[in-house]
């Protein structure tokens, strides 16, 4: 991540956070992650004082590491705590500042609406009134997209994390999805076009096109016909591929990149996350 330092994060403190002494000595940074051409990432650290008042035409969606998140928000003065996620919607002022005497560190998105649009369609977008959550199912979503702040987004992936965003906060500000019609043909034609191309770089565009359904229409299609998402079936047939090619002598340096992983920490990763163990362990399991 490219790390930026100075006067950008350095304001004179809002009057609603200007009771919050600066007691850390680390000074205040912000990482910015590769840029995506869906979303901008980010992960800060604030003694104190973190951002004037203001507002922006995105979501803000942030998850707290570390410290407290406070912020005031319609009127009120919010907290987000380490494990919580929080939801700032488009155009509403806020502020932020750290909420003890440790500082706060978070990642944060910004998620446009146009791209919210896309998959609400034509709905009115989210509202979640309270603005901070423990829905494991949201902060699994966010984390899809936060935890790889170092490395670039594998586009399928991203797309996979912003569907499962958008549509868990639908859930949560009680506004739903509409369904639209299942079509069973369009999702087997997607499946067999990810079967067919594991060494490739695949796109939920690029599925769409091969399926001749609408990308978000295939999404929820293909989790409601293969019970996941086309991403978590393109990396577990992807394992399973390396699983192959390791019981056939292969090293797994080599069958990573085989099966279509950028690399064996790549993989590993993934496979830890599957399986529940490391793949040296998996192959050789008396060691």
């Amino acid at each position: 991540m490219n790390a930026c330092y100075g006067p950008e994060t350095s304001h004179q403190p809002s009057p609603r956070c200007a009771n919050m002494p600066n007691r850390s000595t680390e000074k205040d940074w912000v990482r910015h992650a590769p840029l995506s051409s869906k979303v901008e990432r980010f992960e800060a650290f604030f003694g104190a004082h973190a951002f004037d008042p203001h507002q922006h035409d995105t979501y803000a969606i942030g998850r707290t590491l570390s410290g407290v998140h406070q912020f005031q928000y319609r009127g009120e003065t919010r907290l987000c705590l380490p494990g919580e996620t929080m939801i700032v919607h488009p155009d509403e002022p806020h502020d932020g500042c750290a909420g003890s005497d440790t500082g706060l560190r978070y990642r944060g998105v910004y998620v446009p609406p146009s791209l919210v649009q896309q998959i609400v369609k034509g709905k009115p977008l989210p509202f979640f009134k309270a603005s901070v959550t423990r829905d494991p199912r949201l902060a699994a979503a966010a984390d899809a997209l936060l935890n790889t702040l170092d490395a670039e987004l594998d586009p399928l992936a991203e797309d996979d994390a912003l569907y499962r965003l958008v549509t868990t906060l639908a859930e949560l500000a009680e506004q739903p999805l509409a369904k639209t019609t299942p079509h069973f043909a369009a999702a087997a034609r997607a499946r067999e076009y990810i079967d067919d191309n594991l060494d490739r770089s695949i796109t939920l565009d690029d599925l769409a096109d091969c399926a001749g359904r609408d990308r978000w229409s295939l999404s929820q299609d293909f989790r409601l016909f293969f019970g996941t998402s086309p991403h978590r079936y393109l990396t577990l047939r992807r394992l399973d591929r390396v699983k192959q090619l390791a019981h056939a002598g292969r090293t797994l340096s080599d069958a990573s990149v085989e099966a279509g992983f950028f690399d064996q920490s790549h993989m590993s990763r993934h496979f830890k996350k599957a399986f529940g163990l490391s793949p040296s362990r998996w192959c050789n399991p008396s060691h």
